[in-house]
């Protein structure tokens, strides 16, 4: 079950076709989903977790609380809208195109992907880039 929050006045459009992506994603990755929430912020209230919660005072797109077992995806995906806009400005790529990239990135955590090395985030960068070009909402 995907279920989507919103801490801020943006609402995803068509939330269905983006919930059928990542399920169908994570199915491609060999992984069910028992419960993933997305909670979509400010950057105030991810700030504000991200020091709560791992110690940190910056201004992040995406934090993760991963309590998945084995194949089973579980946990809360925070996502700060104010940073995709941003970001999307920064790549010169459409708000759509950042979203859909954050969402999967936060999910490959989930589903055991990392990207602290070079070779991790080349993988995380391939497995994102690969995803994206499967979403009909970017490529219609």
């Amino acid at each position: 079950m995907i279920e989507l929050f919103y801490e801020t006045e943006f609402e995803i459009k068509d939330a269905q076709i983006w919930i059928d992506w990542i399920v169908e994603s994570m199915k491609n990755e060999g992984k069910t989903i028992e419960e993933l929430n997305y909670i979509f912020c400010d950057d105030e209230y991810l700030l504000q977790i991200n020091r709560q919660y791992l110690d940190h005072d910056y201004y992040t797109d995406v934090i993760g609380f991963d309590n998945s077992e084995d194949d089973q995806l579980m946990g809360d995906i925070f996502i700060s809208i104010e940073r995709i806009k941003d970001n999307s400005t920064q790549n010169n790529v459409s708000f759509e195109n950042e979203l859909a990239r954050v969402i999967i990135h936060g999910t490959l955590h989930f589903a055991g992907y990392l990207d602290k090395e070079p070779e991790e985030k080349e993988l995380m960068t391939s497995k994102e880039d690969y995803y994206l070009g499967t979403f009909s909402l970017l490529n219609s």
